[in-house]
């Protein structure tokens, strides 16, 4: 039996114009990045604008550690309904460095139901999640510098800084770490820590936003830690919301690949689950409702994590409710025997 590898270097893939025109977009609608992805420019005017499609999430009972497919299951949802002749787009989420060289692997789905280029799309792709870290830790290096230049209980109490750094990759010996050691000149000594790029406030903000300027107003409404008289401090009183904006200028734009039968794939944003609402971006997913007739979408984790999320949080905040209200939204839960019988075992040994 072919690997996942193996199935995917035997498929031909399509130039990504190709893959586009199937949503009605021509090549002055993209920014390409390579013969085989694309970022969809902002400016970019939709035929038929107004009309809404059919919204379909996939979820899935409490997941093991090696996840319950539900990637696979939104591909293979939406190849199904692109083969018996439906205008549909699969929106998943950009995978983490850190799962993709740990246990769980690449999020590009498996089997014959995979999304491609796979490497490029599970590296680096088109350098979403890099230009989050940048806008992350651009705040975390403003919050040190205010704390140099004011002193340790200026505008910030030093000993009440929240804000952490991230990096996209799983390193667990940065989760605590002191900084500022080494002198008058390298700031004040604290702890803190890093945390990884999908677990960023910068990250689910990114998927929340709707365009340029709501981005920027939810970036400024950052809580980064207490003054001394423990008000709370946010970024925009460091002025850093207009420059983390301007780093995310051009990630903010979906990006368009394909499954490996030829489905538009939206692939942007990544937040977890469990700290987030572990779904694609608003952007993309409003994107592919104007675009097709049916949008498959998977929320992280479980259905208790990513659904309840996506249909509360994410509907509420990102003006999608009317397009819920107005159209049929279906639910797809998947049900493992592998993790029934798992978690029957953890309920039976308690």
């Amino acid at each position: 039996m072919l690997n996942d590898m193996e199935i995917a270097e035997n498929v031909e893939i399509k130039p990504i114009e190709e893959i586009a025109r199937l949503l009605g977009l021509n090549e002055e609608n993209l920014e390409e990045y390579g013969k085989y992805k694309a970022k969809i420019s902002p400016g970019t005017k939709i035929e038929g604008k107004g009309k809404t499609g059919k919204l379909i999430m996939v979820t899935a009972m409490t997941p093991t550690p090696a996840g319950e497919g539900k990637t696979t299951t939104s591909i293979g949802l939406a190849d199904a309904l692109s083969h018996i002749g439906e205008k549909a787009v699969v929106a998943l989420r950009e995978p983490s460095l850190g799962p993709v060289f740990g246990m769980k692997g690449g999020a590009t789905g498996g089997g014959y139901a995979q999304v491609a280029p796979r490497e490029e799309i599970n590296l680096h792709f088109t350098g979403d999640i890099h230009a989050i870290t940048a806008a992350h830790n651009l705040l975390s290096a403003m919050v040190d510098n205010r704390l140099h230049f004011d002193g340790s209980c200026g505008l910030l109490d030093c000993r009440r800084v929240t804000w952490k750094r991230v990096m996209d990759m799983d390193d667990r010996v940065l989760r605590e770490v002191v900084i500022g050691i080494g002198g008058p000149l390298r700031g004040i000594a604290r702890e803190t820590g890093f945390d990884i790029t999908a677990a960023s406030e910068v990250m689910a903000i990114f998927c929340l936003a709707v365009d340029l300027k709501d981005l920027k107003e939810r970036l400024g409404n950052i809580l980064v830690g207490y003054a001394p008289d423990r008000k709370p401090v946010f970024a925009r009183e460091l002025k850093a919301d207009g420059a983390m904006a301007a780093l995310l200028k051009d990630a903010l734009q979906p990006n368009i690949v394909q499954t490996l039968e030829g489905t538009p794939a939206l692939i942007h944003g990544g937040p977890f689950a469990n700290i987030a609402h572990g779904t694609n971006s608003v952007i993309a997913t409003r994107m592919g409702l104007q675009l097709a007739d049916y949008v498959v979408t998977e929320s992280g984790f479980g259905a208790d994590f990513g659904m309840v999320a996506l249909r509360l949080r994410l509907v509420a905040q990102a003006s999608l409710t009317h397009t819920f209200c107005r159209t049929r939204q279906t639910i797809v839960n998947e049900d493992v025997v592998q993790a029934v019988s798992i978690v029957g075992n953890e309920i039976g040994s308690e």
